[in-house]
């Protein structure tokens, strides 16, 4: 069976969805990571809905840093968050995952979507 993975992200600092995050995309196993692809969100904040084949645990990491860099905001130095990740489980009787993450300079929030 085939499940859909989607992915939006929203700028709660400007109110906007967020265009242009660099996400990656990973599969774990017991002892390893293995980065299956790369994301950049799209005008409306969302990638391409994705079809993945196996159940199991993944890890989506959010470039949210260089998101922010690219606002004329103010940020400190360091930023207190740069790269965001999410692990999560994926059953495969379960046919679609969506993933909003809620973004900003400080602090982020995410949440099984429908």
């Amino acid at each position: 069976m085939t499940i859909t993975l989607s992915i939006h992200v929203l700028d709660l600092n400007s109110g906007v969805p967020a265009e242009g995050v660099k996400i990656e995309f990973w599969k774990i196993d017991e002892t390893n990571m293995y980065l299956v692809t790369k994301f950049i969100t799209n005008q409306d904040g969302r990638i391409t809905p994705q079809l993945i084949e196996q159940a199991g645990e993944y890890q989506l990491l959010f470039y949210i840093g260089d998101y922010f860099k690219s606002k004329t905001i103010h940020l400190s130095k360091p930023m207190f968050l740069n790269k965001v990740p999410i692990q999560f489980g994926i059953e495969i009787s379960n046919r679609n995952y969506h993933i909003p993450l809620l973004i900003s300079p400080w602090g982020y929030q995410t949440y099984r979507g429908s």
